[in-house]
């Protein structure tokens, strides 16, 4: 066990799972296999796509709609269903699936909306059903990076707070993990083509290039001449419905 500290001072004790990537972190405390799942926030439905691999039937929600669309044009998938729907107005029958899961998605719902999203979650939810939210934590050198153009403080601490007062609510069990990730870029020009090349934000080249910014990413680079950096993981894991 390890302690992180929260955003209200308090230290959280989490279990470390060494380094994995998010939907890995999943399957190490969950069996998926032959479970219906929802992926709220799902993005390109990559982690989506992993859980179906492993066994599982999983509804990916999408609020963005050019994602969206990029979701429904893409090449269909068995146990895999991809939507256009918000977080905190999910079309799925109450009590009805295994779990549900956030994956970097709940610090992009609108703050008020969030304690909403998690009700929401918990409506669909099987008695014995559980919820996962994975959360980028707010230390690391990839988080310095990233903070200059695209500084999510606010609402990533919002996002742990809404978990804390209306999740641990919402189940009986709740427990929490950390892990660890470490990205990687080619070259400066890479990670300004990725932060800029998504949809469901507006940060521009201009805010990127910076000499802000390259003096950070600087750091990161290795013997080999790529980059880098250190990325702290949180994930949230409640299980059955108080």
């Amino acid at each position: 066990m390890i302690s992180v500290k929260g955003e209200a001072g308090l230290a959280l004790e989490r279990k470390s799972l060494g380094e994995l990537p998010d939907f890995a972190a999943v399957c190490r405390m969950v069996d998926v296999a032959g479970l219906s799942l929802v992926d709220v926030g799902c993005g390109p439905a990559i982690a989506s796509r992993e859980l179906v691999a492993r066994g599982a039937t999983v509804l990916g929600v999408e609020p963005d709609p050019v994602q969206a669309g990029k979701n429904r044009a893409a090449n269909p998938v068995t146990g895999l269903t991809l939507i256009e729907a918000r977080a905190e107005s999910l079309p799925v029958e109450s009590a009805s699936v295994d779990g549900v899961l956030f994956f970097r998605s709940l610090h992009h719902v609108p703050i008020d909306a969030m304690d909403t999203a998690l009700a929401e979650a918990a409506r669909i939810l099987k008695p014995d059903g559980f919820l996962c939210v994975v959360e980028p934590g707010m230390a690391g050198s990839h988080f310095a990076v990233m903070r200059p153009f695209n500084d999510e403080t606010r609402v990533r601490t919002e996002a742990q707070a809404a978990l804390t007062r209306t999740a641990r609510s919402l189940f009986r069990d709740a427990t929490g993990f950390c892990f660890d990730q470490y990205p990687r870029y080619a070259s400066f020009e890479a990670m300004v083509a990725r932060v800029t090349g998504l949809t469901f934000n507006a940060t521009t080249r201009d805010q990127v290039e910076t000499d802000e910014v390259r003096a950070l990413f600087e750091t990161g680079r290795t013997p080999e001449g790529d980059y880098v950096f250190e990325q702290p993981m949180l994930m949230d894991l409640y299980r059955g419905l108080a």
